[in-house]
């Protein structure tokens, strides 16, 4: 709760900047160059006029043209004055303001970033590769440019840190589908890698408007180890599938043949006729007829 408080008295949040149209102060502009061309003019004839014009002209020339800047559609530019944050403007075209007043621009479009291979220990401890992409864009100027250093290193390296976090959550893949992993649920985990990098870019008033991961892969050292292990568990998966399967249709046929009365089958037989069964299902070769000539007791 403290450190709440803190980030909440030390943040900036933007506001809009007292600002001019920059067409109009351009045609002060002109009339300034005008009457100091009219003045010097006057300035012939010993004019005390002329002479006042002139320096009238000249300090509005030197105040008016050094405050003209311009913004592009998507761009603000942060209004300073001494070192104290004043406000910022986000209206497109040509602008001015005072010009004492320093003037930061800062683009608002969105970025698309994408992060480099990240070795990290999922839940299990496995070492796993993972890189991101995200889109993000600056929403607040006064807390991009004035609550951290550099906001888009800021937002390099909190990528990074958010990765790591997230690949600790999950492991890597369950083959049962009874856990949320990094492999088999890309959509929830995707979100909330998104939900934890809007809380650590919130401080630098950037927010993340899509992102999702590029690269996930077992590391080089254990790929090999764990593709056995993957294959391994698939056979295993199959052959108890195949199993369940066989035993059914062995329960089946026996129910069938007792139910008809197709052959009354003592313990014995029941007993051969599931071995004989079992045997044709589950085999994987093809299964060769053998006929028997006598009986099964000799």
């Amino acid at each position: 709760m403290a450190d709440e408080k803190i980030i909440a008295l030390t943040a900036t949040s933007e506001r809009s900047a007292s600002t001019t149209s920059g067409y109009a102060m351009l045609i002060v502009l002109l009339v300034a160059v005008l009457a100091d061309v009219y003045g010097i003019g006057q300035l012939s004839q010993a004019s005390i006029t002329g002479f006042f014009l002139v320096i009238v002209a000249t300090i509005v020339f030197i105040l008016v043209m050094p405050g003209f800047y311009m913004l592009q559609p998507n761009q603000a530019a942060a209004i300073t004055l001494f070192g104290s944050y004043s406000g910022t403007d986000r209206a497109t075209g040509l602008r001015w303001t005072w010009p004492w007043m320093a003037k930061k621009k800062v683009s608002v479009r969105a970025n698309n970033f994408i992060s480099e291979k990240i070795k990290v220990n999922d839940l299990r401890g496995n070492p796993i590769e993972m890189a991101a992409q995200i889109v993000w864009r600056v929403v607040d100027t006064a807390q991009a440019l004035f609550d951290v250093d550099d906001y888009k290193q800021f937002v390099r390296v909190q990528v990074e840190a958010a990765i790591r976090t997230i690949g600790s959550r999950y492991p890597y893949d369950d083959f049962e589908h009874q856990e949320i992993t990094l492999r088999g649920n890309h959509d929830q985990v995707g979100t909330e890698l998104r939900t934890e990098l809007q809380a650590r870019l919130a401080v630098a008033g950037i927010t993340v408007d899509e992102c999702g991961f590029t690269h996930l892969a077992y590391a080089q050292e254990i790929a090999g180890a764990m593709l056995r292990r993957q294959q391994a568990q698939a056979v295993v998966a199959a052959r108890k599938t195949l199993v369940e399967g066989a035993v059914g249709m062995v329960e089946m046929a026996l129910t069938m043949l007792s139910e008809k009365k197709v052959v009354e089958l003592d313990d014995e037989r029941r007993a051969a006729m599931v071995s004989n069964l079992m045997v044709v299902l589950c085999g994987e070769r093809d299964t060769q007829p053998v006929v028997n000539t006598g009986t099964l007791y000799q």
